[in-house]
């Protein structure tokens, strides 16, 4: 049976990314038949980690990752999503979206609000195209799911770069996931290369050590976000790269903790590595959208000598 996606709140249409959602909610279509492609091969897949996922004595930990502008990535992932929701007796869905700091707000939002745009008025922050996420606060208002803000906030992430992970982790914490001595060499490695990557490569090499290090910070508060809820199925909606088996959010679960865990991704070109970091890959159609390097290239190039 299709569970048809909602629709973003009026205040949020006119920001909604609409063709491709919509299109994907008609089963006739090309995407729409795309999109039901997906379902039943996350369906099918589901039933051999059945086995072991849902055999363990505690609830399931789902990892479900994005590209943050992708609409096929975010509508196929709600079906997900909604498909997990309705199966869970006890289930509590964790947002990169949100900073931990407006957890208070982001509460009361959810007792007080009557529909998603109110909620993310409320405790939403700059900087997400929230119709995307529409979908879900609206599933959870309808299902009394706890929404868990799971992101550290711009601030703290700030003070990392400047002082180390301490600025944003208790010590407590520190010790708890073995980082006392430091990030492990192979996790720094792959951060700061996702990190130089992810800033058109023009980040100085001084500078990708603090800038790895917040990112560290922001895995290790997602996973002890999911620690703090063991009774319950757990999502963690997350970019794709927080998700990643040998360097993120799943590198700093402890082994029962993993036994029990998913991990999807939503790619627009899977590699043949993707294998390695992810349980489940999911292609979505590219977005096209312009480089988001060129505007940051054209300067140097401009200037350069002939």
């Amino acid at each position: 049976m299709r569970h048809p996606i909602p629709k973003p709140p009026a205040a949020l249409a006119a920001r909604a990314a609409p063709s491709r959602i919509d299109l994907a909610a008609v089963p006739g279509t090309p995407a729409g038949r795309g999109v039901a492609a997906r379902r039943a091969r996350w369906l099918a897949g589901c039933v051999g980690l059945c086995l072991t996922v849902c055999a363990a004595a505690e609830p399931a930990i789902y990892l479900l990752g994005e590209v943050h502008d992708n609409p096929e990535g975010h509508a196929v992932r709600f079906e997900q999503i909604a498909q997990i929701v309705r199966g869970a007796s006890q289930s509590v869905i964790a947002m990169e979206q949100f900073d931990r700091d407006k957890q208070s707000l982001l509460d009361a939002a959810l007792r007080e609000c009557p529909d998603a745009a109110c909620v993310i008025a409320r405790a939403g922050g700059t900087g997400w195209d929230w119709p995307f996420y529409a979908p879900v606060i609206e599933l959870a208002l309808r299902q009394g799911v706890p929404l868990v803000a799971a992101n550290v906030s711009p601030q703290d992430a700030r003070q990392v770069v400047r002082n180390g992970l301490g600025a944003a982790l208790n010590g407590a914490l520190l010790v708890e996931f073995g980082l006392a001595a430091g990030v492990p060499p192979a996790v720094d490695a792959v951060q700061r290369e996702a990190v130089f990557q992810g800033h058109c490569r023009m980040v100085p090499k001084s500078a990708l050590g603090g800038m790895a290090q917040a990112q560290v910070a922001r895995d290790v508060w997602m996973a002890h976000v999911l620690r703090t809820h063991p009774q319950s199925t757990v999502l963690l909606l997350a970019g794709n790269g927080h998700v990643r088996k040998d360097a993120g959010v799943y590198h700093w679960l402890a082994p029962n903790e993993r036994q029990r865990t998913q991990v999807h991704a939503y790619l627009e070109m899977p590699q043949d590595g993707d294998a390695a970091l992810y349980d489940h890959v999911h292609a979505v159609a590219p977005v096209l959208r312009d480089d988001p390097c060129s505007a940051l290239l054209a300067p140097a190039r401009g200037t350069a000598t002939p």
